[in-house]
């Protein structure tokens, strides 16, 4: 089963509960498993270690660069860092699954000596540059932690010294929170388009009644625009979407040039006063995209609603009735998270902007034939190159229409199926007078059993109806034959999105079709294949597929409430407190929930029940029948050390019964020694300052009065 291995430095098992209330937030379907303690350099090494052998799942290594210091020496933890970046190197190589590297921060003792705080900011900084290019490994820094999820008091030097848990639970759960992103990012299809309203969202104000230059533009409104265009350069689609005059918004726009967006920055609009989600329908329609890749940023709660009602696909955000609210809110939408972006992402509205050159040049044409002999289409098709893994991986993340198995795959899963010699790669790029269309197309396959058997077929919606997808089955035609294999097979998995896929495979004419299972299978005479030519009629079909009017759910994509989300969990408290509600309460225990007798029981039952979540515990009660663990315990000690200044070892919690009467005794008696000692101390020093007679004449006095 698919899982999250976990290799850390320290302590990390406190960040389970968190990855797994957030694996049932977001619908992932992922075991968590530990390495054992401290092995980061064994598992990255080890061939048949859990991580290696972690295929479908996720692996995530948390270091904290401090712990490769534990002497203080410097030169040993820079050492240690290069010998972890080759050891991480050989691993992205390798690894079938993707990495998270999660960098904690150290303590702030550790950082308060000037040579380990340079040594330290050296070391983030190499780790973070040798990272960069390794497209299977994604970093987590501190900075990105505290800005998300800060913590301010996050060191916790009692479980440190107690059990190796450097941090406070809390810390725990906004570690967890990031890593969760990290991973929906890495298994969730991305969305595309953002679609804005205009009034009260890009700006304060009604331009209708405020005039296009009475509208506002403060603080948090310039912040939202300047978040967009962000998601504008990691290849988000921009478009409008108001109900207004046209003519008001577009001179908004003109009246107000310092803002952030422009027109330009638009791939396209719907300015009118028909219904937000049928013009949602029509910008897909325009755009060749499903509306599961829409997100619609409105401030009205009515269009929300209306939207979400009749286009359930798309992801409908209410903005913050609170302006102030509002960039804090955007930074914590998940479902704008990218965890990077390609050369076709930078360029990817220009591209909708050549889209559209496209289809007015179609639209003058007397045919399609005529408007494809003019096009002068260029298809390149080529072995798979390094260079473009990024793209390849995210062509099979994004594309759904001409997609005959959907296969989803990391970075990391394509290079692994390219190592295993299981399959090879082709890549399509297409080029015609307008322009480029960039890297559109894969294909993988594999050979065997007098057959080419393709894994992976797949068409960027905007080189469909073209031709293209006949150029490139008529090229597997021909490199089958040229290897002797009789056949190309084509196996089909049907979803909700990639019926074209499936009428096109049809009207190539396969020898046979056949079921296999929940899904099809296509054979195709190798020499046939090879032979085949788009022959475009005359009447001039939709140059993309029409997708219906309101398409079922994406099964790939399972309903996450991201907006409630960014309202209610985006601080570690409130995210600690809500794993804390779901945890299941443990059985009550044998115990006779016997009340507590003194003020120091009574305080330490109610540190028991804060930290086990429970409404009570009886003085009796043992800690582990109320569902304690070892790394609670640590925690416990660490509280009772911050609240009663006692040091207490763990040989308390397994020396026999460890309940709060027997924890109260303990604290006691530690009390009494810590007293004693002192007037020992005392007592000793009075005496040592004493001459030999009146050290004599008082043990004679003390000797007289005990008679």
């Amino acid at each position: 089963m698919p899982a999250i291995a976990v290799a850390a430095t320290f302590t990390a098992e406190w960040i389970e509960e968190t990855l797994r209330f957030w694996m049932r937030e977001l619908g992932l379907d992922l075991q968590i498993r530990f390495a054992p303690y401290n092995q980061v350099f064994q598992q990255l090494l080890d061939p048949a270690g859990l991580l290696a052998s972690n295929r479908d799942g996720v692996n995530l290594i948390l270091v904290r660069l401090e712990d490769w210091s534990r002497t203080g020496d410097p030169p040993a933890l820079e050492s240690n860092v290069e010998h972890f970046l080759a050891s991480l190197r050989a691993a992205a190589g390798s690894f079938p699954a993707p990495l998270i590297v999660g960098l904690c921060p150290d303590s702030p003792a550790f950082l308060a000596s000037p040579g380990n705080a340079a040594v330290a900011e050296r070391s983030s900084a190499r780790i973070r540059e040798a990272v960069a290019p390794l497209a299977s490994v994604h970093l987590i820094t501190p900075g990105e932690l505290s800005r998300l999820y800060p913590v301010p008091d996050f060191y916790d030097p009692h479980g440190n010294e107690l059990g190796h848990v450097p941090y406070r639970p809390v810390f725990f759960s906004a570690l967890g929170t990031l890593v969760a992103r990290k991973i929906r990012a890495l298994r969730t299809p991305p969305y595309k388009v953002i679609v804005l309203d205009c009034d009260e969202t890009l700006w304060s104000g009604i331009c209708g009644e405020d005039g296009p230059d009475g509208v506002r533009i403060g603080p948090e409104r310039r912040a939202l625009q300047e978040f967009m265009l962000e998601q504008r350069r990691a290849g988000m689609l921009l478009c409008l979407c108001s109900k207004n005059n046209e003519e008001d918004v577009l001179e908004t726009f003109r009246l107000n040039p310092g803002m952030p967006l422009r027109l330009e920055h638009f791939a396209a609009r719907r300015i009118n006063w028909d219904p937000k989600s049928a013009n949602l329908v029509s910008l897909a329609d325009e755009l060749g995209l499903g509306l599961d890749s829409f997100i619609l940023v409105d401030d009205n709660p009515k269009e929300c609603a209306e939207v979400g009602s009749n286009c359930p696909e798309a992801l409908a955000l209410l903005l913050p009735g609170n302006e102030r609210e509002i960039p804090r809110f955007l930074d914590h939408v998940w479902a704008f998270d990218h965890l990077e972006t390609t050369a076709e992402d930078a360029h990817r509205t220009a591209l909708y902007g050549q889209q559209a050159e496209r289809r007015r040049f179609e639209q003058q044409a007397a045919s399609l034939g005529e408007f494809l002999a003019a096009l002068n289409l260029e298809v390149r098709i080529e072995p798979f190159a390094p260079a473009r893994l990024a793209r390849v991986a995210q062509l099979t993340q994004r594309t759904n229409q001409m997609n005959f198995t959907v296969i989803r795959r990391t970075e990391s899963q394509v290079q692994s199926l390219l190592r295993s010699g299981e399959a090879e790669i082709l890549t399509v790029e297409v080029t015609d007078r307008f322009g480029s269309y960039g890297l559109v197309g894969v294909m993988m396959f594999g050979s065997g059993d007098g057959a080419l058997s393709l894994d992976t077929f797949l068409l960027s919606c905007r080189a469909l109806g073209r031709g293209v997808e006949h150029r490139m089955l008529a090229h597997l035609g021909r490199l089958a034959t040229e290897r002797g294999l009789q056949y190309v097979e084509a196996l089909f998995h049907p979803t909700a999105r990639n019926r074209p896929a499936l009428e096109f495979l049809r009207s190539i004419g396969a020898q046979f079709e056949a079921e296999a299972g929940s899904e099809l299978l296509f054979r195709f005479p190798a020499a046939y294949l090879a032979g085949i030519e788009y022959k475009p009629g005359e009447a001039r079909p939709p140059a993309a597929p029409a997708r219906p009017a309101r398409a079922p759910l994406s099964e790939e994509r399972k309903p996450v409430d991201y907006a409630r989300i960014a309202r209610e969990l985006n601080d570690p408290e409130q995210i600690a407190r809500r794993v804390a509600a779901e945890r299941r309460p443990a059985a009550r225990p044998n115990g006779d929930g016997a009340a507590p007798r003194t003020d120091l029981e009574r305080r330490l039952a109610e540190i028991w029940a804060r930290l086990l979540h429970l409404p009570a515990v009886g003085i009796h009660d043992d800690f582990f029948d109320l569902g304690g663990h070892s790394l609670l315990a640590v925690q416990l000690l660490s509280e009772v050390r911050r609240q009663f200044h006692v040091d207490l070892s763990l040989q308390i919690v397994y020396g026999g019964a460890f309940t709060v009467a027997e924890l109260a005794k303990a604290v006691e008696l530690f009390e009494i020694e810590q007293a004693g000692s002192g007037e020992y101390a005392g007592l000793l020093a009075e005496i040592e300052g004493l001459t030999d007679e009146q050290a004599s004449e008082l043990l004679a006095r003390e000797r007289d009065e005990g008679l």
